[in-house]
């Protein structure tokens, strides 16, 4: 028996039909049992705050071990935990298949779920998880929406402070009246038959981001493959699940795991190979869904047919080579490899991909943005996204580039404030923290 591991780690499928799963005692003693190993490690000290929590806990007891903790202080350390799977997939030694069987975001989410199964989720919360009713009530009022949810408005975001819990400073995605689902049906785009890919057929997943609140993502991402002749169809039966998944509310991913299931394997049967946008929905596809649901043979073959869109466009480079024309971006790009993508366990092909350009200046940021997705907005937790996502603002703002790039759009919004409250009058801040892909478009010219 070894000490650390070096295998690959694996995941269990997520017992959440099994009436175990939600027994408060049996989670309580999980919780010791996970904690106590945590304790003797330490290595996740510095990943998020979940881990500093804990040791402060501990640190702080009686006996300084784990023995003398008052359980009640876990939900401090439950809450501040992202699901990033950094820890997981990066830091720890006693993952499985290792004996110790250390599984330690999908035991928050144990937490969460059976907390969810309680009632105990806020209602703030719940309400913030609803991305398409959401996504299509402020785009029916765009304008408004936009206005009412804009920093620096002191009319409106102290208000919403107060009464939904979201800080009055931290970003807020926009919404857009037209999605990026109608957008692409109104708008066409010509697929390039000279392209070395052509003939190759994609379904872009077009996630509640991309449709409802960045559509440009969506666009970019159509236009760099018809360049490369990759025929496209766009597609949106339901959001992927990951805002139900961070509250615990499993059954919620899978309904909708089955429902989008449903809508897009008809596509795959049609020799199209499906693309999400955002690298937390393809996380989702990938292996939460199957997790979730192992004996669902359409889930399980839907998630053998997804890529991310950055994974995709390095695959058609590698297999058939790209369309020509691609020139670099002046003053240089800093790339911020989201955590969602790491934890795909497919390498930084985001950073891969701006690479394909030829002469492109880049540095690449390995490190969570501390955002969190809704967990980072909410006033309980803004100051701690902050303070977890500072060595990423700082990279950003030493490397000096004119471009700062993440994968997950709220995460580059995140770096963005972070790199604003460095203080420093000489960091030079972008307006906006684009998707690669909307970069790779632009060194095309194609937008």
């Amino acid at each position: 028996m070894k000490e650390g591991s070096t295998d690959a780690p694996i995941r269990h499928p997520i017992a959440w039909n099994d009436p175990d799963f939600y027994d408060p005692a049996k989670i309580e003693a999980e919780l010791h049992r996970v904690f106590d190993i945590c304790h003797g490690c330490r290595r996740c000290f510095n990943l998020c705050d979940s881990f500093p929590r804990l040791f402060d806990l501990i640190d702080n007891s009686a006996s300084g071990e784990l023995d003398t903790v008052d359980p009640a202080g876990f939900k401090s350390v439950v809450d501040a935990c992202t699901l990033c799977d950094l820890c997981f997939m990066t830091k720890c030694p006693y993952v499985p298949p290792h004996h110790f069987d250390l599984d330690f975001p999908h035991l928050m989410l144990r937490h969460r779920a059976a907390e969810h199964r309680r009632g105990e989720t806020p209602f703030v919360q719940t309400q913030l998880a609803q991305t398409d009713r959401n996504g299509k009530l402020a785009g029916a009022v765009a304008p408004v929406a936009n206005w009412a949810t804009r920093q620096g408005n002191g009319l409106t975001r102290p208000a919403l402070e107060k009464l939904a819990g979201i800080d009055r400073d931290a970003a807020l995605p926009k919404f857009h009246g037209t999605t990026f689902k109608r957008r692409a049906a109104k708008e066409a785009v010509a697929v390039n038959r000279e392209a070395p890919g052509f003939g190759r057929k994609a379904v872009l997943y077009a996630t509640c981001f991309a449709n409802y609140n960045a559509p440009e993502i969506g666009m970019a991402a159509r236009a760099v493959l018809a360049h490369n002749g990759v025929e496209t169809e766009v597609v949106y039966p339901a959001c992927c699940g990951m805002p139900l998944l961070e509250q615990g509310n499993l059954e919620g991913v899978a309904g909708n795991a089955r429902k989008i299931a449903a809508g897009l394997l008809p596509w795959v049967d049609k020799g199209y190979e499906v693309i999400a946008l955002v690298p937390s929905c393809a996380l989702m596809m990938k292996f939460e869904w199957p997790l979730l649901l192992p004996d669902d043979a359409a889930v399980v073959r839907l998630s053998k047919a997804v890529s991310d869109i950055a994974e995709y466009v390095v695959d058609v480079a590698k297999t058939a080579g790209l369309a020509p024309g691609l020139q670099a971006l002046d003053g240089g790009v800093a790339l911020h490899i989201a955590c969602h993508a790491r934890a795909q366990n497919m390498g930084p092909k985001a950073a891969e991909m701006l690479r394909l350009i030829p002469g492109q200046d880049l540095a690449v940021i390995e490190r969570c943005s501390g955002h969190g997705g809704s967990w980072g907005v909410l006033k309980e937790f803004h100051d701690i996204a902050l303070k977890v996502g500072k060595p990423v603002a700082r990279q950003a703002a030493k490397v000096a580039k004119a471009h700062v790039a993440s994968e997950c759009p709220l995460a580059g919004a995140h770096i963005l404030d972070g790199m604003r409250q460095l203080g420093d009058a000489s960091t030079i801040v972008p307006e906006t923290a684009p998707h690669p892909i909307e970069l790779f478009a632009r060194a095309y010219g194609l937008v």
